[in-house]
């Protein structure tokens, strides 16, 4: 059974600074593109990065040049560098990962991040 686990999520500041995680486990089968979602309160969820297996990058307009998502194919994991916060960044960060010959996917249980003074 594929699990993602997400942390890194928190309170921060306008202007600061927050890093997620996410582990994909609980599989051999090859893990394709991975990446992070965002649901704030009455919005539907969004894409905010994805990163494929050939670490192929791709960011919503929104987070661009403020967030960085990185990744590590040996360890099944995935970082995202989150700069500059702001409070329309507060939302619930899901991480979603395509895993296997029919690129199932699998989402993580979230991780809030609230962006307040």
């Amino acid at each position: 059974q594929v699990q993602l686990v997400e942390s890194g999520g928190g309170l921060a500041q306008p202007g600061g600074s927050l890093r997620l995680s996410c582990a994909a486990s609980g599989t051999s089968d090859s893990i394709f593109k991975m990446g992070w979602y965002r649901q704030a309160p009455g919005k539907q969820r969004e894409l905010v990065a994805t990163i494929s297996s050939e670490h192929v990058t791709n960011y919503a307009d929104s987070v661009r040049d403020r967030f960085i998502l990185s990744r590590d194919g040996a360890k099944n994991m995935i970082w995202l560098q989150m700069k500059s916060l702001k409070p329309d960044d507060t939302a619930v960060y899901y991480c979603k990962a395509q895993v296997g010959r029919w690129r199932t996917d699998y989402w993580g249980q979230g991780t809030q991040v609230t962006v307040s003074s």
